[in-house]
């Protein structure tokens, strides 16, 4: 599967394992809890599980259902997680004597509602890099800079695509009948990895296309693109590197209602002061397309889908952004903050390429 990076640096042949030690994820929930109600709310620290398993591991120690618990988003397995999970508040006087070697209950409290997926405003992260010379560093450094002044591509991560990487081509041999899939769960999971190939591919395609306006000529961009030559120019005078078409549908940064672009320069300033992104299509039922030129990009990677669409993010600006170099060890550590839905996993991806 591949796409096109946003930054044109060479590799930076630093190492990145993702393990409980040198990855770190902080879940920043979507809002304060009450401190009052029936739901039982648990921070928990977990490591080397991922959170389905974790809720597992508590639904079998209380003898509840894993439905009856709450989380707001999936972490990661290969990493130490912090984030909250609801339960109901009955269990409370059993889970005193929880104890379990990658599960830590940090605190709790009391909500009125069940946590529920997508409760959350984004994740803090913590990441380190190893083998890094000063040399690196200071490229690393550079890079981090850019990413901080421009954002980045908000694309999908591997962990979306399953261990083999495939589980896309399974979701599309779903929806062309080739492939039958009982589990409901698993039914969704693949037809999902699909809808996310498709967005990744056409955001791909559209950072190619904003680099060819960035590196030629309007008129070449145009023999090349057949893009309207005003169009080109317009794109070509955008201040961000990623370059919005007419009829693209943005959404307001970091939350707020969608709408299509109609006066190009315009839109394109504010998404440089990141007042507002582009968004791409996740395709299925009931979802925004984009029109004009914007629509006949995205009508390549549009396909009919037995699952509800939904609009992404296009590009995300990582915030909070703060590193230290140890050179006695020649580690680079990382901490920065990401919206919902986002992967640091690309951060990292764009970062060394």
């Amino acid at each position: 599967m591949n796409k096109q990076f946003f930054l044109n640096h060479s590799k930076i042949d630093v190492l990145f394992k993702q393990n409980r030690d040198d990855f770190v994820v902080t879940e920043i929930p979507l809002y304060d809890f009450s401190g009052e109600g029936e739901h039982l709310i648990l921070k928990i620290r977990k490591k080397d599980l991922s959170t389905w398993d974790a809720a597992q591991i508590i639904a079998d120690f209380v003898g509840c259902k894993i439905r009856d618990i709450g989380y707001a988003g999936l972490k990661d397995k290969n990493a130490m997680t912090i984030q909250s999970v609801s339960i109901h508040k009955q269990y409370e006087e059993k889970l005193k004597t929880f104890k379990h070697d990658n599960i830590k209950i940090l605190e709790t409290t009391y909500h009125n509602n069940k946590i529920k997926i997508g409760h959350l405003k984004g994740n803090r992260f913590f990441i380190r890099l190893k083998r890094v010379t000063p040399v690196d560093a200071r490229k690393i450094e550079q890079v981090l800079g850019t990413i901080a002044q421009h954002g980045m591509p908000n694309y999908f991560g591997f962990q979306r695509f399953g261990i083999e990487g495939d589980n896309y081509k399974k979701g599309k041999d779903i929806i062309d009948g080739k492939l039958k899939e009982k589990r409901k769960n698993l039914r969704q999971m693949y037809v999902n990895a699909y809808q996310s190939y498709l967005f990744n591919q056409w955001l791909s395609r559209r950072i190619e296309i904003s680099k060819l306006v960035d590196a030629f000529e309007p008129k070449e961009v145009y023999e090349k693109l057949q893009l309207p030559l005003d169009v080109v120019k317009q794109m070509k005078s955008q201040a961000h590197p990623f370059k919005l078409l007419p009829g693209d549908l943005m959404n307001h940064y970091p939350f707020g209602r969608i709408f299509h672009v109609e006066d190009l320069p315009v839109e394109a300033e504010k998404f440089n002061n990141r007042d507002r992104v582009a968004t791409g299509l996740l395709c299925g039922k009931r979802v925004k397309k984009a029109v004009d030129l914007a629509q006949d990009i995205e009508v390549e990677f549009d396909e009919k889908v037995p699952e509800d669409g939904a609009r992404r993010f296009a590009w995300i600006f990582p915030d909070e952004i703060e590193s230290n170099y140890k050179e006695e060890k020649n580690w680079m550590e990382l901490q920065f903050t990401l919206p919902k839905g986002s992967y640091a996993t690309e951060l990292i991806s764009e970062l060394i390429h």
